[in-house]
């Protein structure tokens, strides 16, 4: 990797920053990791690196790049039904709002915040998203019935990943 872009050097700890994406994903089930960092408004760095395929890009961008969807891994209590739809698309589609690890649980063995086909009230906590040894717990955004949970108990989500699907 070279220290320059379309669009001049890298921000001092890019590098060191696209290593540490690169552990991320060798380290997980995940198959795929894109990242985009905004520095202003001309000035951005996206990252895609990729198990499959070997395909790695890295870009620093002086217009916006669109993100490519995110894919998620469904869980093991989802649906049987299998759709080529991104669940991220799907109506009451909630996403991570950070990258982190998903807990279903409030601790290990204990019972799951929801199961699918439960009613939740807006802001009952649905699952946990631990970033920097912090606990997130992730609120619902809205009241409805648990259709999808697209994530499992202790596997690594990026920023935007779907998570569940709360209708």
């Amino acid at each position: 990797m070279s220290n320059e872009s379309d669009n001049g050097k890298f921000h001092e700890g890019d590098v060191a920053f696209i290593q540490s994406l690169a552990e991320l994903l060798n380290a997980s089930n995940l198959a795929q990791i894109s990242v985009k960092r905004e520095y202003g408004e001309h000035d951005r760095l996206t990252v895609s690196l990729s198990k499959q395929g070997k395909v790695t890009t890295v870009a620093a961008a002086p217009a916006p790049v669109p993100a490519p969807a995110p894919a998620a891994t469904p869980a093991s209590n989802a649906p049987a039904a299998v759709t080529n739809e991104d669940p991220a698309s799907l109506p009451g589609a909630v996403t991570s709002p950070m990258v982190g690890t998903i807990y279903l649980a409030p601790e290990p063995g204990a019972t799951p915040f929801v199961t699918i086909g439960q009613t939740v009230a807006e802001g009952d906590t649905l699952l946990i998203v631990e970033a920097m040894k912090t606990m997130n717990h992730i609120p619902s955004p809205r009241a409805g019935t648990v259709k999808r949970v697209l994530v499992d108990d202790g596997t690594p989500v990026e920023f935007g990943a779907p998570l569940m699907v709360v209708e």
